[in-house]
């Protein structure tokens, strides 16, 4: 097998993957992604140890143990571009011999999951509640560079969504793809379900007006009167279709977990955010704990 060159697997002096920061033993195979830095300790806090604490960049990385079960809590910073990077380093950590660059002859299977705040598109989906997506709706281009085949009921969800929303031609090609029915299960009672649309930018790709006109004026009404079979969208932010589109073409285990702590329908705010990320994450954390992957 042909090695993989230095200018494609960059790898600094410690033998650690460039972005990320990691080596292959300070990761666990349970992965949890968080946008904000700053939300890593938050998770971490409710870990019995620590083993491991990495910084580069926005990347940090605290592994440890709840009980006997091995996780990892990874900064991944906003956007789908970040999450291009800490998905395809994570599977390099997993499944790339760093000692000679190739590919291991047998792949491992990643559990990935995003512990996220978003804006609820549903009016009932109300502020401080929970969502786990069932797929991952891109406004964003990263999936368009890699290939990776849609199932049929993927091409009839983005079909029907295009037409419903306008966007079958112009400047926006969206993609949607789904996310794991294994990790589904597990986080079933307590979550709401529902697609999760990712857009690139905070205001003009979510529909926000400061001081710029938006080219798709109309766009959220689109987005919550949107409906195929038992699937509507439930929420919206910037990472869950490259997570899930990424995930999927690699072989991982992929769920987006966000809580709500904006309704754009109601046009409320949650009065307490952390408190909200704080309930996500230790009702998640307990989910990850009682549950054998």
């Amino acid at each position: 097998m042909t090695p993989i060159a230095a200018s494609e697997l960059i790898l600094d002096k410690r033998g650690a993957i460039y972005h990320i920061g990691a080596r292959p033993e300070e990761m666990a195979n349970t992965i949890i992604i968080v946008g904000d830095p700053d939300r890593v300790k938050v998770v971490s806090k409710h870990f019995d140890r620590v083993e491991y604490t990495l910084q580069h960049r926005e990347f940090i990385t605290h592994t440890g143990y709840i009980g006997n079960k091995r996780i990892s809590v990874l900064s991944t910073g906003i956007g789908p571009d970040n999450i291009d990077i800490a998905i395809n380093e994570l599977d390099a950590l997993a499944n790339i011999d760093f000692d000679n660059r190739c590919i291991k002859p047998v792949p491992a299977s990643l559990n990935i999951l995003r512990f996220g705040t978003s804006g609820s598109l549903q009016k009932e989906i109300a502020v401080d509640s929970f969502v786990a997506a069932t797929h991952g709706l891109g406004f964003d281009n990263v999936m368009h560079f890699y290939t990776l085949q849609n199932t049929e009921e993927e091409k009839n969800i983005i079909e029907k969504f295009k037409q419903h929303t306008g966007l079958a031609s112009g400047n926006v090609t969206p993609y949607i793809y789904s996310g794991s029915s294994k990790l589904a299960k597990a986080f079933s009672k307590g979550y709401h379900r529902g697609i999760t649309v990712a857009c690139p930018g905070f205001y003009g790709p979510q529909g926000r007006i400061l001081r710029l006109s938006v080219a798709y004026p109309g766009l959220i009404d689109k987005l919550t009167t949107f409906s195929y079979k038992d699937y509507s969208i439930a929420n919206f932010e910037m990472e869950s279709s490259a997570i899930y589109g990424l995930g999927k073409a690699l072989g991982h285990h992929c769920i987006s977990l966000n809580a709500i702590v904006a309704n754009r329908i109601a046009k409320t705010f949650s009065t307490d955010g952390a408190k909200a990320v704080e309930n996500l994450i230790t009702q998640s954390l307990a989910v990850i704990a009682d549950t054998d992957f």
